[in-house]
């Protein structure tokens, strides 16, 4: 049986949700990532199918994407606006808050 896109997107989505742990899952987020928990998930685990999980990601890509944000050098409306205003030490924080929460995922059996 294949599952469409969206069908696909929500068992990972479910599955990737059920496996997070970190510190971030326990300590608190710094306050900036009240912004990003609109798309990407209150513990960076998106819901939507088109937005990318941020848990787990190396804080070296999250850092490097959010100032290419910032700076125009990548392109996203929404994105550009939120980056925009963040400093250095925001990005740093967000990206080493993301970057605790660890992922673990396994094939649908």
């Amino acid at each position: 049986m294949r599952l469409g896109t969206a069908a696909t997107a929500a068992v990972a989505a479910t599955l990737v949700a059920a496996t997070v742990t970190g510190w971030g899952a326990e300590g608190a987020a710094p306050a900036k990532t009240q912004a990003c928990a609109v798309c990407h998930g209150p513990q960076g685990v998106a819901n939507a199918p088109d937005t990318p999980h941020l848990a787990g990601q190396p804080a070296s890509y999250l850092a490097a994407q959010l100032r290419a944000f910032r700076s125009g050098a990548r392109k996203h409306e929404v994105m550009t606006l939120i980056a925009k205003p963040l400093t250095d030490d925001d990005i740093s924080q967000i990206a080493t808050w993301y970057a605790s929460f660890r992922i673990e995922a396994s094939p649908p059996r």
